[in-house]
């Protein structure tokens, strides 16, 4: 009797386990992906963050504004601007209305980054996050004052307007996921062309 009793109680766990296994390894899956896209795009976001604020502290306090510094002739410069408009000066006049979009675009990364499951994506949007927050912070905490901020800029090369670091990470970051649009990677990890094709098959 004790030997069937034994038999009977080892059968019924290993039923239980079989069956509470895949619902397991099926949230797994499903939720790692997308913590560890969030966590990249955080990371990049930080970074970049980071060394802007840094080269625009150091920016004001070393160059003189009536003095640009040469890097290779005119051709590349530091020179000290306060630019109370987008990039290439553009509504210099509304930098209110450009703090509230910089404020828009950061809880708009935020939110699809939670969602994210492509590598790609989460870059890029890490890219746009970090040049967001740089320039918000400028236009949030500098002078004439909150929600008015001029945003510190210090790179000029030829013809092109000074810019920051934080620009540099928006436009490259914008590329990069107007590229991964055109050629069809999905910010969930699949490829539009080959989704349509395995759903036709």
């Amino acid at each position: 009797m004790s030997e069937d009793r034994s038999t009977d109680n080892a059968a019924v766990p290993a039923t239980g386990d079989a069956a509470d296994a895949p619902e397991t390894v099926a949230v797994t899956d499903t939720e790692t992906p997308g913590r560890r896209r969030l966590t990249t795009l955080l990371i990049i976001a930080a970074v970049l963050f980071g060394l802007d604020l840094l080269t625009k502290c150091l920016a004001v306090a070393y160059i003189d504004p009536d003095d640009p510094v040469p890097i290779i002739g005119d051709f590349a410069r530091l020179d000290l601007v306060r630019n109370p408009g987008a990039a290439f000066s553009m509504a210099t006049g509304m930098t209110w209305l450009l703090t509230l979009i910089a404020a828009a675009v950061v809880v708009g990364v935020i939110r699809i980054g939670r969602t994210l499951r492509s590598l790609w994506w989460a870059i890029g949007l890490g890219m746009v996050l970090g040049g967001a927050m740089g320039n918000l912070v400028d236009r949030i905490f500098r002078s004439p004052g909150p929600l008015q901020g001029h945003v510190v800029d210090f790179v000029a090369i030829g013809w092109w307007p000074v810019f920051n670091v934080a620009d540099s990470a928006i436009v490259c970051g914008a590329i990069l996921l107007v590229a991964l649009t055109i050629f069809g990677f999905e910010p969930d990890g699949t490829r539009s062309g080959r989704k349509h094709t395995e759903d036709t098959a």
